[in-house]
């Protein structure tokens, strides 16, 4: 994506555009910084251009990013590409940002409005008149979308864990503040962002909601460095359970950022792939029916019962989760007794191997 957005911004006027990335995590932001940091050193010795001493930068909450803001304002000749997290996606003026890009996937009308807004400040000084937004997420399927609220509507939405809705006709935004409880924390709801009440050296203090996450990502890739090794954790009971355990917050915070994020669709294994590894996610539903046709030519192997009864297996995973497939009634569901239940299963061999290779396939769809 890095070496396509560099392209276009060489062929939309050169690479020297203010810009700004929205990545999913701190070490996503910096990992962007980088290669397109290297990209704009590789162009300007191809054209033999000095180049600017500070191109592409992380500016995030995590790593003090706003230290940078003022670069990225006023410099014209230096700080040209920004890539954050959450820290631009409001409350930050930089008229003459020309590239609104999104590495991210967005699922709320209010903070893709939030994030394309950074763009459409006119800036006379520099002659821009209009902004590009380089979608590679699908974001701008989010136009049109609501998201100024009736204040009823407000509290419904903070309580799921919505951002609250920036309403430009009603009082002061920096004033309005919602405490509601998610998934047994405390969240402090502004129209600028939201904040998580978390323990730090001992003590309970709110903590920015991008900062939590990025935590939590640290956290998860400590454990499991790799996408395959989390993979391997997961479809275990035993160690997913100790993974979640070394977790913040016991593994709690996964739960409160899958509500928070409008995941709850999704197993937890969606809402940490993409946190720590920057997966696209996928509802239970949509991985259970991706199995299905993926896996078309395993289930062809199997006896007619034993594929009938695996695919009934994924769809009580669609209905709640990796946690249904290692209760030990599922083979009393009437789904799965219909298909022909635990004595289809070892038509293919032992159950529990059949099992734990349904789990393993439905991961890696």
């Amino acid at each position: 994506m890095c070496r396509d957005l560099f392209d276009k911004l060489i062929a939309s006027g050169g690479p020297h555009q203010k810009t700004i990335i929205f990545c999913v995590r701190d070490l996503h932001a910096e990992r962007v910084a980088t290669l397109m940091q290297n990209l704009y050193m590789e162009w300007c010795q191809t054209f033999g251009q000095e180049p600017a001493e500070h191109y592409a930068f992380k500016c995030t909450a995590a790593s003090n990013g706003g230290d940078y803001l003022a670069d990225l304002r006023g410099s014209s000749r230096d700080f040209f590409v920004a890539t954050t997290v959450d820290l631009l996606t409001t409350g930050v003026d930089v008229p003459a940002v020309r590239n609104i890009v999104f590495f991210r996937y967005v699922r709320s009308p209010i903070t893709f409005y939030q994030m394309v807004g950074r763009g459409t400040r006119l800036d006379t000084p520099s002659g821009k008149l209009m902004f590009r937004v380089h979608d590679y997420t699908n974001a701008t399927r989010l136009f049109g979308e609501e998201f100024i609220t009736s204040p009823a509507q407000l509290r419904k939405l903070a309580s799921s864990g919505a951002e609250v809705p920036y309403d430009p006709f009603g009082d002061d935004d920096s004033e309005r503040e919602l405490i509601v409880q998610v998934a047994g924390f405390d969240v402090h709801v502004t129209a600028t962002g939201r904040l998580v009440l978390t323990l730090v050296d001992g003590k309970a203090m709110p903590v920015p909601l991008d900062v939590y996450k990025q935590q939590l990502a640290e956290r998860l890739l400590a454990e499991a460095p790799t996408l395959d090794a989390f993979r391997a954790f997961w479809v275990q009971a035993v160690e997913r359970n100790n993974l979640l355990a070394a977790l913040p917050d016991g593994g709690q915070s996964a739960v409160l950022v899958r509500v928070l994020d409008g995941m709850e669709a999704c197993d937890l294994y969606d809402v940490l792939a993409e946190l720590g590894y920057g997966l696209a996610p996928r509802t239970r539903e949509e991985r259970a029916e991706a199995f299905v046709y993926k896996h078309a030519n395993w289930l062809s192997s199997m006896p007619a019962a034993t594929a009938a009864t695996v695919r009934a297996l994924t769809g009580q995973f669609a209905k709640a989760g990796i946690e249904e497939l290692e209760n030990p009634q599922i083979f009393n569901t009437p789904a799965v007794k219909r298909a022909g239940g635990l004595k289809a299963l070892q038509a293919a061999g032992k159950p529990l191997d059949v099992l734990r290779e349904t789990k393993e396939r439905l991961f890696t769809v």
